[in-house]
């Protein structure tokens, strides 16, 4: 007998796909905001590194595919089908929340692992990509930081009641992180007060993370951000599963 969270898994990514905004969003508009800002900035080493703008900026854009399909994506869909009355069909059926919420993550993940893809292949076609970390901490940092981006928008996706209040929610989590982590623009360029603020956003804890593996440095010397990112992870997992509503 096939899982409740294969089958929910299956389903969602079909959707998924036949969903032009979010296909959008997801695949195309984190790419197409890496190629506009290579375009006018390239990926020559800056000075005295070993890197340059492309390959600095691809772990933040990797944040970015993260925010749309954990935050916008998870969060209106899961809203959408709680005030169609489909999660309550699903109570019916042999469903858990954990299982409804696995199969919704992994449908999103496998998207989100495609709009990586689609990251890295630009930059290594059209940039040169250069990657001078260890391949199995970058992926470990990019694991943890999936992980606590999803159990970030578990708890609006569990919660909110309509599609309407779902979409409402979303747009409040996701526009302030684009800005403010590093998502769209460099984290350095912003004002310092804005750098204190962005500090409550588990993308920003993401972004530095990934950024810091991927130009050599280890996931043992950024010891807050994978506290903070940790912390996320258990946050939105049991405020998920403890206060999921059907209806």
């Amino acid at each position: 007998m096939k899982s409740p969270f294969i089958a929910v898994s299956k389903s969602e990514f079909i959707l998924y796909l036949r969903e032009p905004s979010a296909f959008f969003f997801t695949l195309v508009f984190p790419l197409l905001m890496m190629l506009l800002f290579a375009s006018m900035w390239g990926n020559d080493p800056f000075p005295g590194e070993e890197y340059g703008y492309v390959d600095f900026s691809v772990p933040a854009f990797m944040g970015l595919v993260m925010a749309t399909s954990f935050i916008m994506s998870l969060t209106t869909s899961m809203a959408a089908y709680r005030e169609k009355g489909v999660l309550k069909r699903f109570r019916a059926a042999p469903a858990t929340p954990s299982s409804i919420l696995i199969g919704q993550l992994s449908a999103v993940f496998a998207i989100t692992v495609a709009g990586v893809i689609l990251l890295l292949i630009a930059g290594i076609v059209f940039y040169d990509l250069r990657f001078l970390g260890n391949f199995f901490e970058f992926v470990f940092a990019f694991l943890l930081s999936a992980g606590s981006i999803a159990a970030l928008g578990f708890i609006p996706a569990s919660l909110a009641p309509t599609a309407r209040s779902g979409v409402v929610i979303a747009n409040i989590m996701y526009f302030p992180m684009l800005f403010l982590s590093g998502a769209a623009l460099p984290w350095f360029m912003l004002p310092d007060l804005m750098k204190k603020i962005s500090l409550v956003f588990p993308l920003t804890h993401a972004i530095k993370l990934m950024q810091g593996v991927w130009l050599g440095g280890h996931f043992w010397d950024y010891p807050v951000h994978l506290a903070v990112l940790t912390g996320f992870v258990f946050a939105g997992l049991f405020v998920s599963v403890r206060y999921f509503r059907w209806e």
